[in-house]
């Protein structure tokens, strides 16, 4: 590998294929910056051209296929985790696999090191703009149990952690699919449409990776940051700028928080109750910080992304 070497984790998944596509644009690269080469870790080879993106077999559940894959990198940014319900493999991979691969990054004297992690660790709000240490997390469910635990490691290596909210944009599965589910569960602007989220296009988080990933390590060592969009957005903008993009219905109807958990109970679905309450009331986290250290601008913010990524919800949501 010639140029500023990145392994990354993750690299097929929603957030690491953007990285990867952000990493490659020439855009990316400073002036006098020689071109990245890119390793993948991972149980196959995505998409991208073989020219610029090399492929090793591993799984983060097995921490053998882990030995030497960090040799001779500059930047790890370790991008993947167990998202499902079985606790045993969240812990195999979030905090075992965790564990192997910064031992590994240790181990090869890896400079800079980026682990995404989730602001899901801080579990049930309402939460309302806190610094990160400013409340205790409180994680519920096991994949974000273990991804707070895998915390522990990345930043015994000397990694930058990334705790990003809500993250829109194509290739997104959950959010804007959650919301559809709910404005037929409930077709109205929960509590009024006032809480405030923090959100973030798939494309300036990916930027905001990339940016970090080149950052003089001296200015961003061991620390956590939030890694919204630093304007949180509100539930009601977000329904009523999805609705006029073609991908949810239009709802105007205001009912308080107590009548929506009324009709929400009475509907079964696949969005628990304290989803719902994710996405439709105040759970924004303070994310200016991380944006400066990196030198990235945020952007527009993710409403003014919707139109690049109208069509990809479009064609999700259709039955």
């Amino acid at each position: 590998m010639s140029g500023r070497r990145i392994v990354i984790t993750g690299a097929t998944g929603f957030v690491g294929s953007a990285v990867v596509d952000a990493l490659l644009r020439p855009a990316a690269v400073h002036p006098g910056e020689e071109p990245v080469r890119i390793l993948t870790l991972g149980r196959g080879p995505g998409p991208h051209a073989p020219s610029a993106v090399d492929w090793r077999p591993a799984d983060l559940a097995a921490p053998d296929t882990l030995r030497g894959s960090c040799e001779g990198a500059d930047v790890l940014l370790h991008l993947a985790s167990s998202l499902g319900p079985r606790e045993e493999d969240c812990v195999a991979v979030n905090i075992g696999g965790t564990a192997a691969l910064m031992a590994e990054a240790a181990r090869a004297g890896v400079k800079r090191i980026l682990h995404l992690s989730t602001a899901a660790v801080y579990g049930p709000g309402p939460h309302r703009g806190p610094e990160v240490n400013a409340i205790a997390p409180a994680p519920v469910s096991a994949a974000s149990r273990t991804r707070l635990a895998a915390e522990e490691p990345a930043l015994a290596a000397g990694a930058l952690v990334l705790r990003p909210g809500l993250v829109t944009g194509p290739g997104d599965r959950w959010v804007v699919p959650a919301l559809a589910e709910l404005v037929v569960r409930v077709p109205a602007l929960w509590d009024g449409g006032r809480g405030l989220v923090s959100v973030v296009d798939v494309a300036d988080l990916a930027r905001l990776i990339a940016c970090l990933s080149r950052a003089p390590y001296e200015r961003s060592g061991p620390a956590v940051h939030h890694a919204g969009h630093p304007r949180p957005v509100r539930t009601g903008d977000l329904l009523a700028s999805l609705a006029r993009h073609g991908v949810l219905p239009e709802v105007s109807r205001h009912l308080p928080w107590p009548e929506c958990l009324r009709r929400f109970r009475a509907t079964a679905g696949r969005v628990s109750e304290r989803q719902f309450s994710l996405l439709a009331r105040d759970h924004w986290y303070r994310s200016d910080e991380v944006w400066r250290i990196a030198d990235c601008p945020p952007g527009p913010g993710p409403l003014a992304r919707l139109p690049r990524a109208a069509p990809f919800y479009r064609a999700l949501l259709t039955p």
